[in-house]
């Protein structure tokens, strides 16, 4: 069972051994990903050019808890589009977010933004 919430850039940042990423690696083994997130994650693999067998591979080795996209989690992310417009956070991060609330888990991420919301849950800035 999961602790916490990844989003996206918490898991390139550790792929990619950027600042963080040491922290990132204490909870990888505890953490769940949206698959809304966990996409976001194989587009950028593929973007770099690393082949599907090797992106399957990776993400096999993170051992993260997929957590598919329901109808709650996407009732959750629709509603926060009103408080997040205006610093800009997309549906991915949205997803996130849901997941985290539903789950009632901190979420770990890079992006500073995050820092200034106040969704009843714990966000973790990890840079």
């Amino acid at each position: 069972m999961s602790e916490v919430v990844v989003d996206a850039s918490a898991v390139l940042a550790l792929l990619n051994q950027e600042t963080g990423s040491e922290e990132i690696l204490q909870l990888i083994d505890n953490a769940a990903i949206s698959s809304v997130n966990l996409s976001e994650v194989i587009a950028k693999l593929a973007e770099a050019g690393i082949p599907e067998e090797d992106i399957r591979q990776i993400i096999l080795n993170l051992n993260l808890e997929v957590i598919l996209f329901n109808e709650e989690q996407a009732f959750k992310a629709g509603m926060l589009r009103p408080a997040t417009k205006s610093i800009g956070l997309s549906f991915g991060d949205r997803a996130c977010l849901a997941l985290g609330v539903v789950l009632n888990q901190p979420v770990i991420t890079t992006d500073r933004l995050w820092s200034n919301l106040n969704m009843g849950i714990e966000i973790r800035v990890v840079r």
